[in-house]
């Protein structure tokens, strides 16, 4: 089976040949390379190279050479048809099937290279005619520099129908080609000739990665409708696969492991002048899934800069959701917001290019932005509005494709959530009994200042456990119901906790950390509330913390049970020591041992957990 080499370009550009090669040689990242263990023979010092820039992997110690391609065939055993085919159905695209009409639009596209270079030429030339000296004027106003007229390619369409028709056709190029590259335009009445696309319009020539024009943007001079134009789809141009400056941009993004991403041609052009040498944009369109993938071949968290008005924001919540299901470790999106009526290039005019690398500091995850759309115009004074906001985070979160992201995606909202409708019934109960007053018990401070009772510390932790994860009540309720809790009004707290969570499990409701804090508060326990839901808890105990995953929030309750009944037990120890010196019998000397027996396994049960599960810090 034969494929276009239009089909293995795209392929090769999609699938990402480090990333291939990484599921089977450990790589690191050297500069614009990565270097590993050569897989096609034993080797202790890397001499196995992958060039992402050139698509090429090579060895130099057994000299093994070759494209992504090759390095399946030899370590899958497969034919290149099998390897093309597989690669291909890894990133969603369909294997054309080859037919005689296939094989002559292959050979037309290998020829619209040279139409399309062609006509870049000519563009340029006109600028430099006195016909272009609108555009060249134009151009040099906006403050375009000599330099970047050359580097970036700009040049002039003349405002008639038939200038680069007439040019292109002295050399050759039928008008059939120019009308496949999207030169052209073939009225409908097929009797009329065809007319130039482009007309009285400033041009920016649009390049794929390895520098070869395959399209055109036209700034119209003067009025006009549409004020940009780009080129048609064709054989060689598909504007939602490729990013205008990409091939200017590309060396200094894997030097800088940092790519911009803008909204238009002039704004890439005025970054690139002010030292952003790493800045793209999309070509007049909404960020697409084939771009945002093209960019994670060369960073792995590029920043997307969207003006600050109304048409920018919708930008950055369209690129978001477009991202979501694509998001995978360590491959994400930030997001800078520029001031309201700026762009990147008036921003720079006026503030200079420090105010750029300020804006570029600041910029937010991707998480970030999700969380500004779905609270956006959204009050969260209700339970029911909260559970609104919570479902709408959970339904976004799941469309994340990997299960990994996702889980974090997941626990990083819960904590947000907690974090936020703290702040509301903080709020809500000032004036009343203050902000969460602390219990008198349990000052929330921090330092080595801070007295704490490590007795309620410890009855503390296990009960802010089981409020920030009710679904533990199943498993722990009981155990939590025969123990004795020193404090009159933690033991109060403690009863109404576990009386709510039967009487729901009897209904079948249930109820999450949002839900019993609300219904606590309701029913007049908010100081006591403060005193758990405390920094100081959290500090011993960060398996307490709403946003942690239930298993260990379960392992870390157990661990803290454990020793809370060590300590008991101790206490009860010095109570029989004090009365054996007194007077020694033979009842308590059994009892001592039994208690010390007793002691030794609650203190041998279980090591703790490190910071990675269930905290370090239990309260001992």
């Amino acid at each position: 089976m034969a494929f276009s080499p239009r089909f293995l370009d795209e392929l090769k550009s999609r699938v990402g040949l480090a990333e291939v090669i990484g599921r089977r040689v450990r790589l690191q990242k050297k500069g614009r390379e990565h270097s590993g263990l050569c897989p096609f023979h034993n080797e202790k010092t890397p001499s196995f190279t992958v060039n992402e820039d050139k698509g090429f992997y090579h060895c130099f110690g057994c000299g093994e050479h070759g494209s992504v391609f090759d390095f399946v065939m030899k370590t899958d055993n497969l034919s290149f048809p099998e390897a093309v085919e597989l690669l291909a159905a890894e990133v969603g695209m369909k294997v054309p099937v080859e037919t005689p009409e296939e094989r002559q639009r292959a050979e037309r596209a290998k020829g619209l290279y040279d139409v399309m270079e062609a006509a870049a030429v000519f563009f340029e030339k006109q600028m430099r005619l006195p016909v272009g000296k609108a555009a060249l004027d134009y151009l040099l106003d906006r403050g375009i520099s000599e330099e970047s007229i050359a580097k970036f390619r700009l040049g002039y369409a003349p405002d008639n129908r038939g200038s680069l028709r007439t040019a292109l056709s002295k050399e050759g190029v039928t008008d059939a080609q120019m009308i496949e590259a999207g030169l052209l335009i073939q009225p409908d009445n097929r009797g009329k000739s065809p007319y130039d696309r482009f007309r009285g319009r400033a041009m920016f020539a649009i390049t794929d990665r390895p520098g070869r024009v395959i399209g055109f943007g036209g700034r119209i001079l003067g009025e006009g409708e549409p004020k940009y134009l780009n080129s048609p789809e064709t054989p060689l141009f598909h504007k939602g696969r490729a990013l205008y400056g990409m091939p200017q941009s590309l060396a200094n993004a894997r030097k800088q492991n940092s790519l911009i991403v803008t909204e238009g041609y002039t704004d890439v052009i005025a970054l690139h002048q002010a030292g952003f040498t790493m800045t793209v944009a999309p070509l007049g369109t909404a960020l697409t899934e084939d771009q945002i993938q093209l960019m994670w071949r060369v960073v792995p968290e590029p920043c997307l800069c969207f003006d600050g008005d109304a048409a920018g924001q919708r930008a950055a919540k369209r690129a978001a959701e477009r991202a979501l299901p694509l998001l995978k470790p360590e491959h994400s999106l930030r997001f800078v917001t520029l001031p309201e009526g700026e762009d990147p290039d008036s921003l720079i005019k006026a503030k200079g290019a420090g105010a750029m690398t300020e804006l570029i500091a600041t910029a937010q995850p991707l998480s970030e932005i999700i969380w500004r759309v779905e609270t956006h115009g959204h009050p969260l004074d209700t339970p029911e509005a909260r559970a609104g906001l919570e479902r709408r985070l959970r339904d976004t979160a799941m469309r994340i494709g990997d299960e990994t992201v996702q889980r974090y995606y997941l626990n990083a909202f819960k904590d947000r959530l907690w974090k936020e409708f703290r702040k509301i019934r903080d709020a809500a109960n000032t004036g009343k009994s203050g902000r969460f007053a602390p219990s008198s018990q349990m000052a929330e401070k921090s330092g080595s200042a801070t007295k704490v009772d490590r007795k309620w510390l410890q009855q503390a932790i296990l009960l802010t456990t089981l409020i920030t994860h009710p679904e533990l009540f199943d498993q722990l309720g009981e155990q939590l119901g025969v123990l004795h809790f020193s404090s009159p009004d933690l033991d109060k707290l403690r009863q109404e906790v576990l009386k709510t969570l039967a009487l729901n499990e009897e209904t079948g409701s249930g109820l999450d950390f949002a839900s019993i804090c609300d219904h606590l508060e309701r029913t007049g326990f908010s100081e006591q509330m403060g005193g758990l839901l405390s920094r100081q808890v959290y500090d011993h105990a960060s398996f307490a913390r709403p946003d942690t995953q239930f298993n260990v929030a379960r392992k870390g309750w157990e661990q803290q049970l454990r020793l809370l009944q060590r300590d008991q037990l101790l206490d009860e120890i010095a109570v029989v020591e004090k009365r054996l010196a007194k007077d020694p019998t033979r009842e308590d000397f059994d009892l001592l041992k039994s208690l010390k027996d007793t002691a030794d396994k609650v203190e041998d049960a279980e090591p703790e957990y490190n910071n990675g599960g269930v905290p370090t810090g239990n309260v001992a």
